[in-house]
């Protein structure tokens, strides 16, 4: 028996097959992508030019806190430099409002990064 040749298949229709199965992004595609982040971009920068983010403190207190407001981490940070003798856990979580856990879980990592010290069971200051 004889090998029966079939159709030939040209490069170019290769290449797309492969493009294709390996989810290979074509130039078109790049840049669709480009104009999309951009329009988001333009958005961004427009709602942040009509008026800046404020970070409002537990005691109804506005704060500007640039762009962004702050994270938990920088939240119990300003809490606990507020106090010269150390913070208590019970005024870190009345002035932060967090759930017990979360508090715990704040206080380690900061513990952990070396930014507060423990100086008695419930009292952190700043390292």
């Amino acid at each position: 028996m004889t090998k029966r040749k079939g159709k030939s298949v040209s490069f170019d229709a290769m290449v797309k097959f492969f493009m294709h199965n390996y989810q290979i992004p074509t130039k078109n595609d790049i840049e669709k992508l480009t104009a999309k982040i951009e329009r988001l971009e333009n958005l961004l920068e427009s709602i942040l030019a009509t008026k800046p983010l404020k970070h409002i403190n537990k005691d109804n207190n506005a704060k500007e806190s640039g762009p962004f407001p702050l994270t938990a981490q920088e939240e119990v940070l300003d809490v606990i430099k507020h106090y010269k003798d150390g913070a208590g856990f019970k005024d870190i979580k009345e002035k932060t409002g967090y759930e017990d856990k979360k508090l715990r879980n704040i206080i380690y990592r900061l513990n952990h990064l070396g930014q507060i010290e423990r100086i008695s069971r419930g009292k952190y200051i700043i390292a």
